[in-house]
Order: C-alpha cells, then structure tokens, then sequence
C-alpha cells in the first residue's frame, strides 16, 4: 500500500482517506489505532480508535454492551452525545437487543454512535455511509460538519470518494 508523504502528523478536523477497493483504506485506520503493527511511516497515533463497523464476534453483546465497553476504554466519553446519537439515529428501541437481532445497517449504526461518543482524540471511521439509510446519513454527515472545526481532535474517514459536503482538512487518495 504505498502511503501519501503527507500522512502525518493528522491535522485537527475532518481527514478523508479515499480509494478503490483494496487499496488498504481499513489497513491505514487500523494501523493508525494500533490495531495492526506500524509499516513504513504508519505508525499507531496515540489515542487513535477504530471499531469493525460489523462488529464482528459480538453477536451475543446488546447494543449497549458495545457502548458500555467503548465507555470504559474512553476518557473522554460523551455519554450527551450518545443518547442524542441513539435517538436521531433511531437506536434507542434496539438498545437492548443482541447485535445478531439487527440488521447490518442498525448494527453499524450502534458502532458509529459510540465512536463518536468515545471523545478519542484520532476517531477513525471506516465507510460510515455504508448500509445507513439516509435519514442517518444525514445526522451523521451534520455531526462530522460540526466537529470539524474542533481544535484538537481528529476523525480519518475511509471511503470511495469524500463526501463534497463536508470541510476536509485533508484529503489522502490512496491506490
């Protein structure tokens, strides 16, 4: 996977990284939250974090486990942000329902919701328009628009292309 010159250091805000089917999107978030040893100059970025979006192996976990789970690894959780995630992104009826009850969009719903919440300092977020319906899109879209311009944190969204409507800071084209 040949990395841009310019990964790092991530600047504060909104960082697209873009590229066709295996060009190693999912490799650089999970090496950026450790998750997969360093290569080359992709190193693990201190508090990065990134979650499988299918939550794999958590079949038997309520939607709340995973959240109760992310709270316990984050300092920085915002347990505000969370119940208004739960409730625009319709996830408060499934809150108690074991992940393999729900479908693949409702699923990955629960796990964006607490990556946003996790106030991680690196928030990384693997194709978060994947099986989301529009409406979710659109709230998850707002909350990307508004946290890019904190002055600190970071999110490293990995999709096909980045999103027009909303403000990168940067954008890295892998492939």
């Amino acid at each position: 996977m040949p990395i841009p010159p310019d990964l790092l250091p991530l600047p504060p805000g909104l960082v697209a990284v873009t590229g066709d089917e295996r060009t190693g999107k999912t490799t650089l978030l999970r090496r950026l939250a450790g998750d997969l040893p360093a290569e080359g100059p992709v190193r693990a970025v201190p508090g990065a974090l990134w979650l499988d979006p299918a939550l794999p192996g958590r079949d038997q976990d309520t939607v709340q486990d995973v959240w109760t789970t992310l709270q316990a690894r984050c300092p920085g959780w915002d347990g505000g942000l969370l119940e208004d995630l739960a409730q625009a992104l319709d996830l408060q009826p499934h809150r108690h329902k074991p992940l393999f009850m729900l479908s693949a969009g409702s699923r990955r719903k629960a796990g964006l919701a607490g990556l946003l919440a996790a106030g991680a300092p690196v928030t990384c977020l693997d194709q978060p328009w994947a099986a989301v319906d529009q409406r979710s899109i659109a709230v998850l879209r707002e909350v990307l628009a508004d946290a890019a311009a904190h002055p600190a944190r970071t999110w490293v969204v990995a999709d096909y292309e980045a999103d027009a409507r909303l403000p990168w800071a940067r954008v890295l084209v892998l492939g």
